[in-house]
């Protein structure tokens, strides 16, 4: 409490419980809430990473005026410590100097309870990633069952989900006004549990949880459900019943403006970790993220396997030029700074603009994708905006390189080259002359139509005429840069022929890549959905889903044929797909 007294408070309003380490950063969520919340005038302490076994670490601030607000971080704890093989992560970049073991599994869970313990009655609000994609019932990879809403398991009053700040924003007004956490039901971007779901007007009843859970079918229908009504224009309430109660889901919060999302990253970080962790060297996480640029959130990709749709949505909200700007300014005042800004960019960096005239009034549609398998005819690429963005920063005295590395869409830029008028010719040769720092990295993902289809990207050729173009682009600048493709393993819809299709594809381009994602069933994503039930959501039509320790780990290896370490799972895997004839010298192993 030294420094809330410094302040001269001797009561928080509210006290943030979280996972990771202390950072100030934008990057992090817990400086977001936290800042956002100062900044409206309230009083406002944070406990990172307490003790979850020891219940004083709990009250080191005392008991909040208001409501405790707990996030398991940047990461789900379960992802953030156990591999796609299920094994115990060693490090953890979200702690003191890497350290791992610092947060518990399942820290929703563990760390609400201990607020429990700590005091009676007092209001206990989830946020983060972890609590946004567990809000309903959901597939849990780590016990391999359908678990109940984090809302009940953790026995909390309310989930905020999504991007928070601006139904956070609205909860605190609510309980600085002296609404009961048990009234507040009606605000967008938030799960809250009742009785009886009579009065929530438009609301949609999802199959109740002993059916889910019992039917993989009922599953993927609920699923796809989600899915049809996570729109903020087009979304109805959801309502899943669990025996006597019911887990309620307001619509998604509306996209930020741009004003909204100006005032908020002109918040005053410091962009530093706490320095009560410099003796242990910093948190890692921070260091790829110091002189990085939000500059937007949301993703319209639509990739199966990723939970942004769930999370931060489709629709796209952007800083303004001179929000940036100001930031990179920033930038040119820290002794760290050496003239080079990271990136600039969001989930999908050229993802600078609406999808197209549709969505902004009438939303993203449910029943189709913009991109996959092939662009939508309403869909408008455009780099303009974010052409222009980059030029300006290139422009700043004392800045000497933009790079981007939070990964661009080439099927978006191609669609915008193709484009009469389009913009995306320009901003090819830029990216190729400015922005990459000799890789660029890309996420073709597969090569197989089928998985491809799974998977909700584009067609390998579309891969394949971005790498030619891009290389083209380099000769002409006399660059030598090339591109770091990311694939992933053992997805649904691939089976041992799918994954030779892949190998081969790696061997024909000439590529071997250093690492690879092995396919992670992680809480809300399609492809989660899939690999539980067998089914795509979307069609309701059956899919292979590769299953077992062996036959992923030969789906992995396939990808690394080179090594001699694989040679053995290789051949395993060729036989059993009955291809010999690529055992020997002119095939994938000798």
């Amino acid at each position: 409490m030294r420094e809330a007294r410094e302040r001269g408070w001797d009561e928080l309003d509210f006290i943030l419980v979280s996972g990771d380490a202390y950072v100030d950063h934008p990057s992090f969520g817990t400086a977001l809430i936290a800042r956002q919340l100062e900044n409206l005038r309230f009083r406002i302490g944070v406990i990172p990473q307490p003790d979850w076994k020891n219940v004083e670490d709990f009250t080191i601030l005392g008991r909040p005026r208001l409501a405790f607000l707990v996030t398991a971080g940047n990461l789900d704890s379960m992802v953030n410590h156990y591999t796609a093989a299920k094994k115990r992560r060693r490090e953890d970049s979200y702690s003191p100097g890497g350290a791992g073991g610092l947060r518990p599994d399942r820290a929703c869970i563990v760390y609400t309870s201990m607020v429990r313990q700590a005091y009676k009655g007092v209001p206990v609000i989830l946020g983060g990633i972890e609590a946004s994609l567990r809000r309903l019932s959901h597939y849990d990879y780590w016990t391999d069952k359908v678990r109940r809403s984090v809302l009940l398991d953790a026995k909390a009053d309310l989930i905020i989900y999504g991007m928070g700040e601006k139904p956070m924003t609205e909860v605190a007004e609510e309980l600085k006004n002296g609404v009961p956490i048990r009234e507040i039901t009606t605000v967008r971007g938030t799960v809250w549990k009742t009785r009886s779901v009579e009065g929530v007007d438009e609301c949609a009843l999802l199959p109740p949880f002993e059916a889910v859970s019992a039917e993989k079918k009922t599953f993927a229908e609920s699923f796809q459900s989600r899915m049809t009504n996570q729109d903020p224009i087009t979304g109805k309430p959801l309502a899943e019943q669990y025996g006597d109660w019911y887990v309620v889901q307001n619509p998604p919060s509306p996209p930020l403006s741009k004003n909204e999302m100006d005032r908020i990253y002109g918040l005053p970080f410091t962009r530093k970790a706490h320095p009560a962790y410099d003796s242990h060297g910093g948190v890692p996480a921070l260091r790829e993220v110091s002189f990085s640029i939000t500059s937007g959130r949301g993703c319209f990709g639509g990739c199966s396997f990723c939970s942004l749709a769930f999370h931060q949505g489709k629709h796209i909200s952007v800083r303004s030029d001179e929000s940036i700007l100001s930031e990179a300014k920033l930038f040119t005042k820290d002794p760290a700074f050496k003239g080079n800004i990271h990136d600039v960019g969001g989930p999908t960096a050229n993802f600078h603009c609406s999808p197209c005239g549709k969505s902004d009034t009438k939303g993203i549609c449910s029943h189709k994708q913009c991109l996959a398998p092939v662009p939508c005819p309403s869909l408008r690429p455009d780099h303009t905006a974010y052409g222009e963005l980059l030029k300006k920063l290139r422009g700043l005295p004392g800045i000497k390189r933009v790079f981007i590395r939070s990964g661009i869409r080439y099927d978006y830029l191609l669609a915008d080259i193709q484009r009469d008028g389009g913009s995306g010719d320009r901003f090819f040769r830029d990216l190729v002359r400015y922005h990459v720092s000799g890789q660029l990295k890309v996420a073709p993902e597969h090569a197989s139509k089928k998985v491809l289809d799974a998977m909700g990207k584009p067609g390998i050729h579309v891969f394949q005429e971005f790498a030619e173009k891009f290389s083209q682009l380099n000769r002409d600048s006399g660059k030598k840069q090339y591109i770091i493709p990311y694939f992933i393993s053992a997805h649904p819809g691939s089976g041992l022929d799918e994954a030779v299709e892949l190998a081969l594809f790696l061997k024909d381009f000439g590529f071997i890549p250093d690492q690879v994602q092995e396919f992670y069933p992680t809480p809300g994503t399609i492809s989660t959905c899939m690999y539980h039930t067998g089914l795509d959501p979307r069609t309701m039509e059956p899919i292979y889903v590769p299953r077992g320790t062996e036959e992923r780990a030969m789906q992995k290896a396939l990808l690394h044929f080179h090594k001699p370490e694989n040679r053995r799972l290789v051949k395993k895997a060729l036989l059993k797909a009955g291809r010999e004839d690529l055992i020997g010298r002119n095939g994938l192993i000798r």
